[in-house]
């Protein structure tokens, strides 16, 4: 009986062993995507895909995501004349099958497993500090419905665990942005700086013992508020402020009404109720918090230090920090967790010459178990799929 169950033990290990992960990066740099592959123990690039239609310049491919059934991925071209453009991949074959124009510098995007449609953030990032806009696509006919203004460079673009939700935050005016899926428009809008520091003012709301270290850094804590305005009341948004939060990605919850924005300029993430829409936690990271994905078994909140070319790892019931890992090389970027909670891929731009690069991190070990090169500015990178 004992052999039989190590025989059992052992065949649910090379079960697990033999699983290979997909990924899709961008490499802003190289007009490329790559594909990479990790079978639990090597990374490697298995194929790389030239994008863009403009060969003597850069046209800058930034997010990527792959549709709800596997079947499509698409990819932003940020970098248009004057606007960019949304690409339709066949998944496996890579084949293009359809374009369509969208706003400046299109950027992060997910498509709604309930209306089928793309949600994708218009970034703006050459133009005016003025309100931007979410650009909505019927993918099967590659038609954009409608752009739905938000605020001012308008990034991290994701739907809630339904898919009738779409959220996103805007860097330089500090707001959280809720869109009905259905009916486009703007439900909710929130000022993060203002909860940042009405957070900081509520002690009864802050564990000091989860935190730990982060907690103790106080000059990080007090930083500076830039009340600076500047006035588009003509274009009926009122007056704007420069943010010192300056959010660059939210993350949905998998399994409760939370979502987590990650606050470049402050050094933090806080964590907000959809459904009272307060800041309820708030968490000490290091330098420049970018990107965030959470775990599918909601345990594990992974976020990227593009300033401090490191990652974290949260336990989000208690709030700790369980690693802060260094990257490969420096300026870090997405972050995108595996449908099974075991693996976190995170892209890696480098600088200058310096190759893109993806690190694999085992949620489990809380270690970086390999590295795949690929072009220079490792960018978006969407999971694909799990194959035995």
């Amino acid at each position: 009986m004992k052999k039989l169950f190590t025989l059992f033990g052992l065949a649910i290990a090379l079960s697990v062993q033999a699983q290979s992960y997909y990924v899709y990066v961008t490499a802003e740099s190289e007009d490329e995507v790559s594909v990479v592959k990790f079978d639990g123990k090597k990374a490697e690039t298995i194929k790389t895909i030239p994008v863009g239609v403009w060969p003597a310049e850069i046209e800058g491919p930034h997010g990527i995501t792959v549709g709800p059934n596997g079947e499509y991925w698409y990819l932003s071209l940020a970098h248009g004349n004057p606007y960019g453009m949304l690409y339709k991949f066949k998944t496996g074959t890579d084949e293009l099958v359809g374009t369509v124009q969208l706003g400046l510098f299109p950027a992060s995007m997910q498509v709604s497993p309930v209306t089928g449609l793309l949600y994708c953030v218009n970034f703006n990032l050459h133009g005016d500090m003025v309100p931007s806009t979410v650009s909505v696509v019927d993918v099967e006919s590659m038609t954009e419905l409608d752009q739905i203004t938000t605020g001012a460079m308008p990034h991290g673009s994701r739907l809630s665990r339904d898919g009738m939700k779409h959220y996103s935050v805007a860097m330089m005016s500090g707001e959280l942005f809720e869109i009905d899926a259905l009916d486009l428009v703007v439900t909710k809008k929130f000022d993060l700086d203002e909860a940042s520091k009405m957070l900081d003012m509520d002690h009864s709301k802050m564990d000091h013992s989860a935190m730990g270290h982060n907690m103790a850094d106080k000059g990080q804590k007090e930083k500076a508020m830039d009340h600076s305005k500047m006035d588009h009341s003509a274009m009926g948004h009122g007056a704007m402020k420069h943010s010192a939060f300056k959010p660059t990605w939210v993350s949905p919850h998998p399994s409760k009404d939370l979502v987590y924005v990650a606050g470049n300029g402050a050094d933090e993430v806080l964590e907000i109720d959809t459904k009272t829409w307060k800041a309820t936690r708030k968490f000490k990271t290091d330098k420049g918090p970018y990107n965030i994905d959470l775990s599918p078994d909601g345990k594990y909140m992974v976020v990227s230090y593009k300033s401090a070319a490191k990652t974290g790892i949260w336990n989000l019931e208690t709030g700790e920090e369980l690693a802060r890992l260094n990257n490969s090389q420096k300026v870090t970027h997405g972050v995108a967790v595996s449908p099974d909670s075991r693996y976190a891929f995170v892209s890696v731009e480098g600088i200058a010459d310096d190759p893109g690069m993806v690190d694999v991190i085992d949620l489990q070990t809380l270690k970086v178990v390999d590295t795949a090169y690929l072009g220079k500015q490792a960018g978006g990178i969407a999971f694909w799929k799990v194959e035995d």
